[in-house]
């Protein structure tokens, strides 16, 4: 018998008789208030996320909540105004950084740092590819 590694989460379902007001705050963003008949302290557990509200043709009320997905990045290669990252979910990252009282010498260190990193990222991936063919 195989453990499942995944975390079974419960799906927890309230069901609500309530009136949905939607209206614009004073900086343009939108705010939806679902406003229950017979309110119940605790009726529906509190969360704080991104995601997707939207009302559906039924005139039902839907919010998808999207995770936020943080890098985890770890430094490769770190230069005067850019560094070259790998994150855990396979990607690789050339990060510029100029104050505005530095932009005017921006296009020579742009041409500079991303020479060093194409010259570390040559290398690294060299080496990558020795390590996969000796295992």
């Amino acid at each position: 018998m195989k453990k499942s590694l995944k975390k079974q989460e419960a799906v927890k379902t309230v069901t609500l008789n309530a009136q949905v007001a939607i209206s614009k705050t004073e900086t343009g963003m939108n705010y939806v208030q679902v406003l229950p008949d017979n309110p119940i302290v605790g009726q529906v557990e509190a969360f704080r996320g991104l995601g997707y509200g939207q009302m559906l043709s039924t005139g039902m009320f839907e919010f998808t909540r999207h995770k936020r997905v943080r890098s985890q990045a770890v430094t490769l290669l770190k230069l005067p105004h850019s560094k070259v990252s790998q994150c855990k979910d396979g990607t690789h990252r050339f990060t510029f950084i100029v104050k505005d009282e530095e932009m005017e010498n921006f296009c020579h260190w742009l041409m500079h740092e991303s020479y060093d990193a194409f010259q570390f990222m040559k290398k690294h991936l060299e080496v990558i590819k020795y390590m996969k063919e000796a295992a």
